[in-house]
């Protein structure tokens, strides 16, 4: 892979980080948690990632929203009121004096389990709280190539693509099938057959000067998403939410994803087709105006 949605800068400082693990600081190399973890075992827990700009963790109120209610949803007592889990995350990013330029891993699992088995009444610990904060700046490549496979986003009823899980084997196959066609990320279609998202970011269209996005039926409530697409409507660029298939994806003048590592990434290539041979200028404007947004939000 040449390229990606998480490239960053190389930065010596992150060898020597210090992790929290419920709450204890650890270095990098003696961070662990137990075979038995529920998350390490089962894939069961929810995560956030959270970017920390000039000291300020932004878009902390929609993150720890989606931590608390993706807990909820699994029925997981996370042990832990929002005001302390934010403070726990300030200790670890004052145990390791940083500032800006971070990138927050949080993970939470149902805990320590007593024998290999998915029940939740065989759980004996409260849940592992693991808060990994890394020193990254994104990288700026000419563009990312994506590929459509065959690993669809579910149904809501199967496993509800709107949940933050550790359960992630759906989309780690669908970007290691991108990977071995050269593609940079997987772009995965819904079980109608209509574009979904992409294995790690949300992916948006740009037809005639409309920004297109999926349904949202079939992704996660993407919080970098759903600033882009009120960044676009508050500044007169007609946005939509709807469904649309790959005939539209490849007639596109332009197209890009979203994350909250990387803000906005421009898309050069769609299956082999050319999309733009370089950044259009609804996705200059638009990475231009969510740059605003992040440092107003570090200004608050």
């Amino acid at each position: 892979m040449t390229s990606g949605t998480h490239d960053y800068l190389e930065d010596p400082r992150n060898a020597t980080i210090l992790i929290s693990i419920n709450g204890e600081m650890l270095l990098r190399d003696d961070a662990k948690v137990s075979v038995f973890d529920s998350g390490f075992m089962l894939g069961d827990g929810v995560w956030e990632g959270i970017r920390l700009h000039r000291g300020s963790l932004l878009f902390l109120d929609a993150h720890m929203d989606r931590l608390f209610e993706g807990a909820k949803a699994i029925d997981m007592d996370i042990g832990l009121s929002r005001s302390e889990m934010v403070a726990r995350i300030r200790a670890a990013l004052d145990a390791n004096g940083m500032t800006t330029d971070v990138h927050i891993r949080l993970m939470v699992t149902r805990g320590i389990k007593s024998t290999p088995y998915q029940h939740p009444k065989v759980t004996i610990t409260p849940p592992t709280v693991v808060i990994i904060p890394e020193y990254k700046v994104a990288t700026e490549g000419a563009g990312l190539r994506l590929a459509t496979v065959h690993v669809r986003r579910g149904a809501p009823d199967v496993q509800d693509p709107g949940l933050n899980s550790h359960s992630k084997l759906n989309c780690i196959l669908a970007c290691i099938q991108a990977d071995k066609m050269g593609a940079d990320e997987a772009l995965m279609l819904d079980p109608h057959g209509f574009v979904a998202t992409c294995n790690s970011t949300h992916f948006f269209i740009v037809r005639k000067g409309q920004v297109w996005t999926s349904s949202g039926r079939y992704c996660l409530a993407g919080i970098t998403r759903a600033n882009v697409l009120d960044l676009s409507r508050d500044n007169g660029i007609e946005a939509f939410e709807k469904d649309f298939s790959l005939i539209d994806v490849y007639g596109a003048d332009e197209a890009f994803v979203t994350g909250t590592f990387a803000g906005l990434i421009p898309v050069t290539e769609i299956d082999g087709r050319a999309i733009s041979s370089e950044k259009g200028p609804v996705t200059t404007r638009l990475q231009n105006l969510y740059k605003d947004l992040c440092e107003r939000e570090a200004g608050a």
